[in-house]
């Protein structure tokens, strides 16, 4: 399995409502970055990441799963844009803030602390380790 971290900004798609969505999940639309795209398309179905609300709290707020693997993004007829469809597994009990990340030396190579632009970004076995003992919950 492998770890990803999803940012959203909350006024436009929250963790409430990826959680209102229930077990359907909800497509992860609008991806316009080719990198983000090519980690949609490397995710595997059973895949875990965190869900961070961008611009509005800058904090990680829950854990996703992936249940469906990369398939043509519905929101455009770009064929050259695909998503993934996640649903809410468990929020985390403390949120985690960019702040925090940026000052535990464990995190110093996260992708949401080098290159904070990227909406889906990959997370090492390591950083979502050490993220989720930050989060006062168990890695799951």
């Amino acid at each position: 399995m492998n770890h990803w971290l999803f940012k959203s900004e909350p006024d436009e798609w929250s963790w409430d409502q990826q959680v209102a969505n229930g077990p359907k999940g909800e497509e992860w639309t609008g991806v316009r970055n080719y990198q983000a795209r090519n980690n949609m398309r490397a995710m595997k179905v059973g895949d875990l990441g965190f869900f961070y609300h961008s611009n509005i709290g800058k904090e990680i707020v829950g854990i996703v799963e992936v249940i469906r693997e990369s398939a043509p993004d519905s929101s455009t007829d770009d064929p050259r844009w695909d998503c993934v469809v996640i649903k809410a597994v468990m929020p985390v009990n403390k949120p985690v803030t960019l702040d925090a990340c940026k000052v535990e030396p464990g995190l110093a190579a996260m992708a949401l602390v080098t290159n904070t632009r990227l909406s889906v970004q990959p997370v090492t076995a390591e950083e979502w380790r050490i993220v989720c003992k930050m989060a006062g919950i168990d890695a799951i």
